[in-house]
């Protein structure tokens, strides 16, 4: 339990540490507040049976009430207040650390762990932390300061009473403990079952197309449904393995209760413990654990919090890549690769690839699907580290530079275009947050897509669905280029950029992309005839190897994958219906 909180206080960052500690401190004060509830009953049931009960007394017990009141209410509220805004900070802050981390970690890491996962930890694990696991922690922990410090008090009236509530104590942490045993046994099942869950509602999401074109959406309903059960079998397994566990928890706090009234009578009858003083334990028995009570309820979960702040620290603790490099200003942007290596895992990706393309060269990449082309672009922008051999930009090791300095030289495009559910005009000026809508609309027009986004509803203001769903590929693909051109990154890499567009796009898409690589050294990934024919230079690659490279009149002239792609390629565009 101990080490829950201390992994939970460390989790939270020393500026929300010290809210959360003041809010023990205060906590602490609360319980001497609500422990002034026992000297006050013990004047007023003093007075009444020895017969001297007097207004002064019935003024002080009144005054010691209201002053107990008070504290409780004044404390109570800001002690609460530190705690909420203590969780919510903490975990709001390590949202914003995992997506700077995030920002750094090798691209690989995303190949090998679902979107479901990412999702969950920073959506359910950290909402969970922010609400429920403070509330866990510090109901537990102040629930047992408190009963502590009331069991201290009853020392003061009758040292034997004082050891049978410590002892129901010690039995209540004892059970406690099997219940934290019982927790870490399930609480790995629910976090599992919790993702699973993500995971299934986001595919069922994302494959709803899929599905109604195959006729699978039973199937996908059927594995969504599945992953609900599956979560909610969890949860009851849980309460029911919990519940007899807690059950005897709440009984070994009445039953110290009752033994604590049993031993005040005998003490009363036996003569030493005065009637007044009986009353009052036996009063107090009812009071003592009260705190202790509610604390026993959320105690199982504390296994479940230490879990969540596992799975978040998971994340934090994957190494990050050396970033901390210089920020260098290239004077020129000529790239080479030499010897380069790259496996995923162990499957070997890019063996031995030497390449030279110098600025303002355009290059293109061609060759079978999984040959590597999409990983050597990736690894010159530094996506991912090379395992042996050096890319070098401007002669200097990608390495040397900082991340963010690096990144600036660089603009995509992507075949998959995501656009962030905002205007049309903040998704083109992402790169330039502040830019003004003049700039914007210039950057649009050069990229063929103003007319159509003037036709929408409301023009540049115009809310794109999440993803930009509510566009066509060509469209998207637009604004993706206007947003790359808003950027005016020296290096271009278009990544299979017109490979998803329609004939009666890819004129207007072309133009743009022309306006968009002018003056600048150009990387594509490409399949089409228009787009490669007339590189700079083509690399033809197998396998990981560059097994050809050239111009296109060069490259015709020899027997080759090159040649056959060309062939294959003018052939499916003759063929008619």
């Amino acid at each position: 339990m101990l080490n829950t909180f201390k992994k939970f206080f460390i989790f939270c960052g020393n500026e929300n540490k010290k809210k959360f500690y003041l809010s023990i401190i205060l906590g602490i004060v609360k319980a001497l507040g609500q422990a002034l509830q026992i000297p006050a009953i013990y004047i007023i049931v003093r007075g009444m049976t020895e017969g001297k009960l007097t207004s002064g007394m019935i003024l002080l017990a009144f005054s010691i009430l209201i002053v107990g009141i008070l504290l409780q209410i004044a404390l109570g509220g800001k002690s609460s207040m530190l705690q909420t805004e203590g969780g919510y900070t903490a975990c709001a802050n390590k949202r914003i650390e995992i997506a700077n981390h995030l920002r750094y970690l090798p691209m690989g890491y995303f190949n090998n762990n679902s979107l479901g996962y990412i999702t969950s930890v920073t959506t359910n694990t950290m909402e969970g932390l922010a609400d429920i696991a403070t509330r866990v922690v510090m109901i537990t922990l102040q629930g047992a300061i408190e009963a502590g410090l009331l069991v201290l008090f009853l020392y003061f009236f009758d040292w034997r009473i004082g050891i049978v509530a410590t002892s129901g104590m010690v039995l209540f942490f004892g059970v406690n403990h099997i219940t934290q045993k019982c927790s870490s046994a399930m609480a790995p099942q629910k976090v599992k079952a919790d993702t699973g869950m993500v995971e299934q509602v986001l595919e069922f999401i994302q494959g709803i197309t899929e599905a109604r074109n195959y006729n699978m959406t039973i199937e996908s309903n059927r594995k969504l449904e599945d992953a609900i059960d599956e979560a909610e079998k969890t949860c009851i397994d849980m309460e029911l393995k919990f519940v007899p566990i807690l059950g005897v928890q709440a009984w070994l706090i009445k039953m110290t209760g009752v033994a604590m009234c049993v031993l005040s009578l005998k003490l009363c009858f036996e003569g030493s413990l005065n009637m007044s003083e009986c009353i009052v334990m036996m009063i107090a028995s009812f009071i003592v654990f009260a705190s202790l009570e509610s604390a026993s309820k959320f105690s199982a979960l504390l296994r479940t919090v230490e879990l969540s702040v596992d799975k978040a620290n998971e994340i934090l603790e994957i190494e990050e890549m050396d970033i901390r490099g210089e920020n260098i200003q290239p004077n020129s942007y000529d790239i080479n690769m030499k010897g380069v290596d790259f496996a995923y895992n162990k499957r070997k990706i890019v063996d031995n690839v030497s390449l030279k393309i110098p600025e303002y060269n355009s290059v293109a990449f061609v060759g079978p699907s999984g040959g590597g082309k999409t990983t050597i672009c990736h690894l010159i922008a530094r996506f991912w580290d090379v395992q042996s051999g050096t890319i070098e930009l401007d002669g200097i090791n990608v390495k040397r530079y900082s991340m963010d300095a690096l990144m600036q030289n660089y603009s995509f495009v992507f075949q998959n275009v995501y656009l962030f559910h905002d205007t049309i005009a903040n998704n083109i000026r992402f790169s330039q947050p502040h830019a003004s809508i003049e700039k914007v609309k210039e950057a649009a027009k050069k990229a063929c897509c103003d007319e159509f986004i003037r036709a929408l509803p409301n023009g540049y203001d115009t809310i794109v669905g999440e993803g930009g769903a509510s566009l066509s590929g060509g469209e998207k693909q637009r604004i993706s280029i206007a947003r790359a051109i808003m950027k005016d990154a020296p290096i271009i890499v278009l990544d299979e950029a017109t490979a998803n567009v329609d004939p009666e796009n890819e004129k207007e898409l072309m133009e743009a992309i022309q306006s968009l690589t002018k003056e600048k050294t150009v990387l594509m990934i490409a399949h089409r005839l228009k787009t490669v024919r007339y590189a700079d230079q083509i690399f033809v690659i197998d396998k990981g190897k560059i097994v050809q490279q050239g111009k296109h009149e060069e490259l015709m002239q020899e027997e080759g994958i090159y040649r056959n792609f060309i062939s294959e390629r003018e052939q499916a565009v003759s063929w008619r219906l």
